[in-house]
């Protein structure tokens, strides 16, 4: 069986259903279309019985794999917010709630992460039972360069990794290869990336329902990785542990090794707003369950799309001045609202935390 819908590809062979991003010339940016396949496809298998495992990946401009999904369609983003179009609240309800449900897939579901993974493309990878790395992996979650924060679940899976590595990772938007993505907790095995259509195909003749067979599937196609260094993990927790964005800039800012300078400037470069925001997001995510987390993140985004808190429209938002200066214009500078991290108040973050709905008719409600 092989059904194809445009740009997600989907076949059932054996007994495992096989997903292909097919958006190469955006590196499988998600649009509301593909959230919607998506969904479809994964109820349709969750619920048949002869599909007992779900593999997903990306392709590029060659062919499959070499990028797996550079996030969410930011120009759309951009567009609607100058336009006032209402679509992007349909397009974050949507793909929250297909986060939530590959977070709670019941049947083994793969991804592998070769190439790009970034924002929206963690948020269909980070839930997944067996996440795949390669030596090709570029990982991260950049949202706060454009004005926005970690979202798809990024509270969440941001906030377990080791000691403040979420925070480190929220805030500067670093990029992480396989290694670094396996000793942080967000990745499981690392692939050579040359066997992995052979990977992707052996995949098809195994019973996955069977823990071994997968587990032994699994290992023949891994390789060794090299792991964060136990310097760089002090130094996160050092100074991402502290209490406020003002505090670890300040701190980093008279510390005169090369990382901590190279990190403060990293961050005197990002939205001061969203820093404070995404750095409260991932404090109160830590104690939060997957589906309270993606409730108080489409909360923050609405928000981040419709800042009547501050006073200010949507084409007035860091949101849209990010994505202006990074993405459309390309001048690499944004005139961020407040301009200095010292400017920003606590009253201005606290306000992204209350839900501009009431809780029975909240867009996620259903999400348990």
């Amino acid at each position: 069986m092989k059904i194809e819908m445009n740009e997600v590809l989907t076949e059932v062979r054996g007994q495992v259903g096989f997903i292909t991003l097919n958006r190469p010339n955006a590196l499988n940016a998600l649009n509301l279309s593909m959230i919607r396949a998506l969904t479809v496809c994964l109820l349709a298998w969750q619920d048949d019985p002869s599909v007992q495992a779900v593999a997903i990946r990306g392709c590029n401009k060659v062919g499959p794999f070499g990028a797996f999904c550079a996030g969410g369609d930011i120009r759309f983003f951009h567009q609607a917010l100058l336009s006032g179009d209402p679509t992007p609240e349909d397009f974050f309800t949507e793909e929250y709630t297909l986060n939530h449900l590959i977070h709670s897939y019941v049947k083994p579901f793969i991804a592998f992460m070769d190439g790009v993974v970034m924002g929206g493309g963690m948020g269909i990878s980070q839930g997944a039972s067996h996440r795949l790395v390669t030596g090709r992996t570029q990982m991260a979650m950049p949202e706060t360069t454009i004005g926005l924060f970690p979202d798809v679940g990024g509270g969440y899976f941001l906030s377990r990794c080791p000691g403040f590595a979420g925070e480190w990772l929220a805030l500067t938007g670093s990029t992480l290869g396989a290694g670094d993505a396996i000793t942080l907790g967000l990745a499981d095995h690392c692939l050579d990336h040359a066997q992995l259509h052979l990977a992707w195909d052996t995949l098809a003749t195994i019973t996955p329902a069977d823990p071994s067979q997968l587990e032994n599937w699994i290992a023949i196609y891994s390789i060794a990785f090299d792991a964060c260094s136990t310097s760089t993990t002090s130094q996160i927790d050092q100074y991402f542990s502290r209490n406020s964005v003002l505090d670890i800039v300040q701190a980093l800012e008279v510390d005169p090794s090369d990382w901590a300078q190279a990190t403060a400037n990293q961050l005197r470069q990002r939205s001061p707003l969203l820093l404070n925001v995404a750095l409260a997001q991932i404090r109160r995510a830590r104690h939060l369950s997957i589906a309270q987390t993606l409730r108080m993140e489409r909360d923050m985004m609405r928000h981040c799309f419709y800042p009547r808190h501050l006073g200010r429209r949507g084409q007035q938002s860091d949101t849209a001045e990010g994505i202006r200066a990074l993405v459309i214009d390309k001048d690499n500078a944004p005139h961020w609202n407040p301009s200095r991290i010292e400017d920003v108040s606590p009253e201005m973050v606290d306000t992204f935390f209350v839900s501009p709905w009431q809780a029975h008719c909240h867009p996620l409600r259903h999400l348990s």
